[in-house]
């Protein structure tokens, strides 16, 4: 039995971490902390266990192997470095940190007490995804030229646990990153996944468009943004997000070969069409896309995925070595959109690795 601990008790520890735990036989929970300890009594209420005062107090228990950090962005670091020092494996929210730095410092971290580091990029564990990687790596529709996909939904407010215009994920202090990092990490990292190669370089452009806070005054992030994304042996293509799109959530890729193109989640029927050259098509429902809407989403897999990662000795596809290069690009296309020019990732990383080896980013 693998005791875990839930760090954090908002909209994705109450929607997503607890419910999956709580399905798995070989998993109890422990524990739960927050901030504001009502939300963590009303967690114990529904699945058990124990409020603890701190989160020093919580990493203290033997019996806890594994916690889930939960809590907003700006803290994601500070917390995980916290329980990977104390020895617990931990399964960050994304985005992993708020500096590229931070995002060094956990993996770096987790290798040093030798215990796991899992970041939540859950569309790596989508059938369709799985299925579209396959395609892609067989070369039946030959090099792949470019590629399409967005992530956009109406916007945080009515997810998060605050309800409303006044909630953190619109604070710079607290969020760092508006709808391009918590929706375009997991575009990026999508699209380094069915690729299978790394990007060269990045143009971006950030906008804040509609979203405004309680006071009238524009939220502290962007609601908007266009990523342009070169990939070292050729393919170029863009990810798109946004917090704006109101008439409906729209998760959808397109990757464009020399011989067809792949379509994934863009029919309400079939979650991958292969459309040939000749224009002939073949049509599979694997699943549907994860969503927000309606209360919620289907299991992840995350947890899952989590927790039988934990006794394998090989890297989890979830690992915080292969997020970290993720989290290089979502860096330089913050850069890139601040400075408006493109960022080399190969000059981003040279100027910002301090005393990290290759190896630590494989």
């Amino acid at each position: 039995m693998i005791g875990v601990g839930i760090i954090g008790c908002g909209s994705i520890a109450r929607k997503r971490h607890a419910v999956e735990y709580q399905k798995l036989q070989n998993v109890k929970i422990i524990g739960f902390y927050d901030f504001h300890r009502e939300r963590a009594l009303e967690m114990v209420d529904l699945y058990g266990g124990k409020v603890f005062d701190s989160v020093e107090e919580m990493l203290e228990i033997e019996e806890i192997e594994a916690v889930s950090v939960c809590v907003a962005n700006a803290y994601h670091a500070k917390i995980s470095l916290m329980a990977l020092e104390k020895g617990k494996h931990v399964l960050c929210e994304k985005p992993m940190a708020v500096t590229y730095e931070e995002c060094q410092a956990m993996v770096a971290c987790a290798k040093q007490m030798n215990r796991k580091l899992m970041i939540g990029h859950n569309q790596r564990l989508l059938e369709t995804h799985k299925r579209a990687k396959a395609i892609l790596d067989s070369g039946i529709l030959g090099k792949i030229l470019s590629f399409s996909t967005t992530f956009g939904h109406g916007g945080p407010e009515s997810w998060s646990i605050d309800n409303g215009r006044n909630t953190w994920f619109f604070k710079k202090d607290k969020a760092a990153f508006g709808s391009m990092a918590d929706l375009g990490i997991h575009k990026i990292d999508l699209i380094r996944y069915l690729i299978g190669m790394e990007v060269e370089s990045v143009f971006s452009a950030f906008a804040t468009l509609d979203k405004v806070m309680e006071n009238g005054q524009p939220i502290e992030v962007d609601d908007n943004s266009v990523d342009i994304l070169r990939f070292k042996d050729g393919p170029i293509g863009s990810v798109t997000t946004s917090w704006t799109y109101y008439g409906g959530e729209r998760n959808t890729t397109i990757i464009y070969c020399q011989k067809g193109s792949i379509h994934l989640y863009e029919d309400d029927k079939y979650s991958l069409v292969i459309q040939h050259e000749d224009g002939s098509k073949e049509y599979f429902a694997y699943d549907e896309i994860q969503t927000n809407d309606k209360g919620g989403q289907k299991d992840t897999g995350v947890i899952r995925t989590f927790v039988e990662g934990l006794s394998q000795e090989e890297a989890s596809v979830l690992d915080g070595g292969e997020a970290l290069k993720s989290m290089k690009v979502v860096f330089a296309c913050l850069e890139s959109a601040k400075n408006n020019c493109q960022v080399n990732l190969q000059d981003y990383g040279h100027k910002h690795i301090h005393k990290i080896d290759t190896e630590d980013e494989a």
